[in-house]
């Protein structure tokens, strides 16, 4: 075990309560100069950094996950409190700022006091005080320091008011040397002393009864006259009742938490945010498009019409730019889910579907990692480990690869470009809405046909119970929502890039030999139709075409061809591959035009060999959309719910069953479509 020291460097870990101010007052300790690791062994993360040079204090600073008490509640939390005893990588942490959401004192103080008595060495940070201050109240900081015989320090989130006295206090008290922990104060060899944790509530009560006093202008917590009027406070039990409630809060919710107009605006608020993602995006997207376009073609004019210049050009410019062309969308989804997140609107959410979950198995709690999968299905998996009902955690992690996450939005908007002009991309954002709706609809019918069957595949049988504190609306910090934002959208390039670089190359290569080079009679033709032909010769004698041939029975039925099929085989490692796949196969090649809008003019173009049929058609479009909704195309998602679930018992049965309904779903539209006549 590693002990932090301050021979080596000191360690400041920030504990506290969601939504209580904790990630905030990391970027402004950190700078937002910090790497995102996982704890080892497992699949819980943490945020560690350095604190800023300006400090003139050296000191790593951990970010943990939240939690409200030294109780566990979930898998996440019990691994997080063990390692405030002795965390396996760092040690003992010198130090644990507490964060402390001032409106929210008698819950969060249960925290605090429970690491205190501990005995580790505390600082608490109160923030959120504006809120308070709105109430009409505010906190007396000798009081609560004598209280709690710790450091008590006020840090304003939106200006950073406050960082300097705190890094004064952390620096103090961490050369005061450590407190040795002892063990957990209200759980010992595995039990829990509920005497203690209604003691720790009384205390806390009182501890509010003496430090919080109606505040103006000109109060002085040590003059006698705001002494009475706190004592005023005390004796008036509405007022009392009133210190812990945002009245602004209360109204909006009474519209936005209604039981039939709140599940109206939620669907509406979600509909426009799945449609400002395809409007907002649009002159990015055709931006990087072009920039793609430009690149390939200046490849092929400076490299020549050879292998090589054609494998820059083909197969690593236009690859990976048919998939990077779509960053933008990924970007605006994180932007907005994040804005929803930061102004307590999710956790609304999560009210809200707690009713239509419970009916299906599940709870409020599943919401997170539920919407948390319309961005990636592995942290949404990761993100049930904080459901303590294994039961729901289990059905969570099923229907998760059946919502529609972030590595969909290229393919999706690629169909949706080809259906509909430019002139009706409103029509094409209402679509993207709808696929996403019907995805999330799909889902929760599977969940409650599960549920019903859950001796047969989950094997589970508990019964939990949903309890979520609200936060109190408020305006969201922008720069803590961007630096967010920027993170997620790195680590989805990150993810992908390597393997889209890798695969577009491996494609490339199956479509461009081993008859690179097929003589062609091109005497009456032009240049350009001379390439043409040479690439469709090239195509239709290539490995690709080969693999084509034992593809083929499996695409018919479909409307589609062999091309469509190998296109699809790559997916399962990435669904994004499929744009850029598409793009080799059909020997998009490098002009000035952009590769989308190439892409999409080869796809009107492609017809059916022997039939002279369009390969692309309304149907058939409509039936990759629905595959794409329902297979599990996804290797790494696999991989993750093979490690959350224990065994690769579920993890089958969701590749199987998912891709199985997706192949028939998709057959039965397709076919159902040219029944009726839309082709």
């Amino acid at each position: 075990m590693i002990t932090s020291t301050l021979e080596a460097e000191p360690l400041i870990t920030l504990v506290g309560p969601p939504n209580s101010g904790k990630t905030t007052l990391f970027n402004y300790l950190s700078g937002k100069n910090y790497k995102t690791v996982n704890y080892p062994g497992a699949t819980v993360e943490y945020s560690i950094s350095k604190l800023q040079k300006k400090y003139n204090f050296e000191a790593s600073i951990l970010d943990s996950p939240g939690i409200i008490s030294l109780i566990p509640n979930s898998p996440d939390e019990e691994l997080s409190i063990d390692s405030l005893y002795s965390h396996p990588r760092f040690g003992i942490p010198d130090l644990i700022v507490v964060t402390i959401d001032a409106s929210q004192l008698s819950r969060h103080l249960l925290l605090a006091k429970q690491l205190i008595d501990a005995k580790f060495n505390v600082v608490l940070v109160l923030t959120m005080t504006d809120i308070l201050n709105r109430k009409g109240f505010d906190i007396s900081l000798p009081d609560l320091t004598n209280e709690l015989n710790c450091n008590v320090v006020k840090v304003d989130g939106r200006t950073g008011k406050g960082i300097d006295e705190l890094i004064k206090v952390i620096e103090k008290n961490i050369l005061n040397g450590r407190l040795k922990p002892r063990q957990n104060p209200i759980r010992q060899n595995g039990n829990i002393h509920f005497d203690k944790l209604i003691g720790y509530y009384k205390e806390i009560e009182n501890i509010e009864d003496k430090v919080i006093f109606k505040s103006n202008k000109d109060a002085n917590p040590s003059d006698l006259e705001t002494a009475n009027k706190k004592l005023n406070i005390l004796n008036n039990p509405q007022a009392r009742n009133n210190i812990g409630i945002d009245q602004t809060t209360l109204k909006v919710d009474k519209i936005l938490l209604h039981k039939a107009w709140g599940l109206v605006l939620f669907f509406f608020i979600m509909s426009i945010t799945f449609t400002s993602i395809f409007w907002l995006a649009q002159p990015l997207m055709e931006l990087v498009d072009s920039a793609f376009g430009y690149l390939a073609y200046e490849a092929t004019v400076l490299l020549g019409n050879n292998w090589f210049g054609n494998f820059i050009a083909n197969g690593v410019i236009s690859g990976t730019g048919a998939v990077l062309v779509f960053v933008p969308q990924i970007i605006i989804l994180f932007l907005i889910l994040g804005l929803l997140e930061d102004t307590g609107y999710l956790a609304r959410g999560a009210m809200l579907i707690d009713r239509p979950l419970s009916k299906i198995g599940l709870n409020g709690r599943s919401f997170v990692p539920m919407l948390s999968g319309f961005a990636c299905a592995i942290p949404a998996i990761m993100a049930t480990r904080t459901i303590p009902n294994k039961r729901e955690r289990l059905l969570t992690i099923f229907i998760i690869p059946l919502l529609s996450c972030s590595a969909r939005l290229p393919v999706y908007a690629l169909f949706l470009a080809f259906l509909f002009p430019m002139s009706k991309a409103w029509i094409a954002g209402l679509v993207l809405a709808g696929i996403y709706i019907f995805s999330t609809i799909s889902a929760t019918l599977i969940a409650s046909l599960v549920n019903k069957f859950n001796n047969k595949i989950i094997k589970e049988v508990d019964n939990s119970s949903f309890i979520l504190e609200l936060p109190s609306y408020r305006i969201p910090k922008l720069k803590v929502v961007a630096t967010n934002t920027y993170h997620s959208s790195m680590a989805y390039v990150k993810r992908a890039g390597s393997v889209i670089l890798l695969l577009s190359i491996v494609i490339w290569f199956l479509t461009y030999f081993p008859d690179y080079n097929p003589q062609v009679n091109s005497s009456s033709m032009s240049q350009e139709q001379a390439e043409q032909l040479i690439g469709s010769e090239r195509l239709s004698h290539s490995f690709a075409a080969d693999l084509g041939k034992f593809i083929q029975p499996v695409m018919s039925p479909l409307g589609l061809d062999w091309r469509v099929g190998v296109s699809l085989i790559p997916t399962f490692a990435a669904r994004e591959v499929f744009v850029s796949s598409l793009a080799l196969i059909f020997k998009v090649t490098g002009d000035k035009s952009t590769l989308q809008t190439s892409i999409i003019r080869e796809m009107r173009q492609a017809t059916i060999a022997g039939t002279g049929k369009k390969l692309f058609t309304t149907a058939t479009i409509i039936g990759l959309i629905i595959y794409f909704i329902f297979s599990l195309q996804c290797i790494s998602t696999l991989a993750i719910s093979r490690k959350e679930t224990g065994s690769w018992r579920i993890p089958l049965i969701q590749l199987f069953v998912f891709t199985a309904a997706g192949y028939i779903l998709s057959f039965v539209a397709v076919n159902g479509l040219r029944l009726i006549g839309i082709n």
